[in-house]
């Protein structure tokens, strides 16, 4: 792994701990949670899609650019959903492969049985909040942002999704500890997991 694309710098002359930013998207789009913020942490930005300008270009059930067990945290933003139900495995297994022990993984992503709400009510095409990028509605957040699917982005299309049972299960089947499920927003779910500390 290269150093030099690792944003930050020390403090106090101890090497600062890597946030590992999967499926970062472009520099401008996505800030870090405020728990990695601090001079003790750098940024590690992995995205599929080269036009992001990442650190590194991977898929995140592929990550083999970064080496075991050298990375403290993951984020990972809106990213499980883009994947086929029976990949979400892989990517989980290279967030723990590549994660030290007890390392930390946060991740958000829509919650369904939230937006089921909306669609059973017949609202599946109202908005139902408003992002940079415009109003965004139930269908954008089960199938894809329509827009950026319509402008070519194909990487946005969802091909899975997850309630706070599923994802927590998916978790501990790949090994996590300590799952803690919460929302982030009205209609995302905020999930956190630990690698198992070493014996």
């Amino acid at each position: 792994m290269n150093e030099e694309p690792l944003r930050g710098g020390t403090a106090n002359g101890v090497l600062p701990k890597i946030v590992l930013n999967v499926g970062c998207g472009p520099p401008f789009n996505q800030t870090l949670p405020s728990l990695f913020a601090g001079s003790e942490w750098r940024e590690l930005r992995l995205d599929i899609d080269a036009d992001a300008d990442p650190d590194i270009v991977s898929s995140m059930t592929a990550m083999d650019a970064v080496e075991s067990g050298s990375i403290d945290a993951i984020w990972s933003s809106h990213n499980l959903e883009h994947l086929h139900r029976h990949e979400v495995p892989l990517a989980l297994g290279e967030f723990i492969r590549v994660l030290k022990p007890g390392g930390l993984l946060l991740l958000t992503l829509p919650d369904l049985q939230k937006l089921a709400k909306l669609v059973a009510a017949d609202g599946l095409e109202t908005e139902a909040y408003c992002a940079a990028s415009g109003p965004i509605t139930p269908l954008d957040m089960i199938f894809g942002h329509t827009t950026s699917l319509a402008q070519g982005y194909r990487y946005m299309a969802h091909k899975t999704g997850f309630t706070s049972s599923t994802l927590a299960r998916v978790l501990f089947d790949a090994g996590f500890v300590q799952n803690r499920m919460g929302g982030c927003n009205s209609f995302d779910l905020l999930a956190s997991a630990l690698k198992p500390a070493a014996e």
